[in-house]
């Protein structure tokens, strides 16, 4: 097709007589032409752009109640196990302390003419051992606390001659429930009761 008379250069190519995209015609619809063509260049500007727009980043707030329902299921889950455990490993550390002790007693009694020692310190450690420092127990449980128990040693009556041939001791969580469940109870016959939620004595069974 030929371009009309007078009309103007292909804006693409720049020929008025070659081009086969013609005809452009002169004037009014020239310039409506080149309206068109930066109306075109700047929606393809823009649609470049939007292209390039980096999404947006971070969570919804639906998002972030669902990670916290997960925790939260988790955490119901994984505490009172993690406190049962923490329990039983105390319990068995008491029973542990008060077998020690039983043996650190019959030690003590075999050694000294005295019998069972007056007070639970005497059975602490030092570097010259004697009837008031046998080196026979650990620093912290001659404190009478240890892994979430108090302990507590109750020497008995000396006789005439002097010597303590009883003696008692309990084992008590510091916290009922969450250091412990159990109370221990141990005397000089070696033997360890337990009771499952009380202060133990030689009434409750054996262990």
């Amino acid at each position: 097709m030929r371009p009309f008379a007078g009309a103007s250069p292909c804006p693409n190519c720049h020929l008025a007589d070659s081009c086969t995209r013609g005809p452009f015609p002169s004037g009014l619809a020239k310039d409506t032409l080149t309206a068109l063509t930066h109306l075109q260049d700047a929606l393809d500007l823009d649609s470049g752009m939007k292209m390039k727009r980096t999404p947006a980043c971070g969570f919804s707030l639906v998002e972030l109640l669902v990670v916290v329902a997960i925790i939260l299921i988790i955490a119901a889950i994984a505490i009172p196990s993690l406190l049962r455990s923490k329990i039983a490993a105390n319990e068995a550390s008491a029973i542990g302390s008060l077998r020690t002790m039983n043996t650190s007693f019959v030690d003590y009694a075999s050694t000294y003419a005295v019998g069972y020692p007056a007070n639970l310190t005497d059975m602490g450690p030092s570097t010259s051992p004697s009837s008031t420092a046998a080196d026979l127990l650990d620093s912290v449980l001659v404190t009478g606390t240890k892994s979430g128990y108090a302990f507590s040693y109750t020497p008995g009556t000396a006789g005439p001659n002097g010597v303590i041939s009883t003696y008692s001791v309990t084992a008590t969580p510091l916290t009922p429930g969450v250091s412990g469940q159990r109370g221990f109870y141990t005397d000089q016959s070696l033997v360890i009761h337990a009771n499952p939620s009380g202060i133990a004595s030689s009434a409750d069974p054996p262990i």
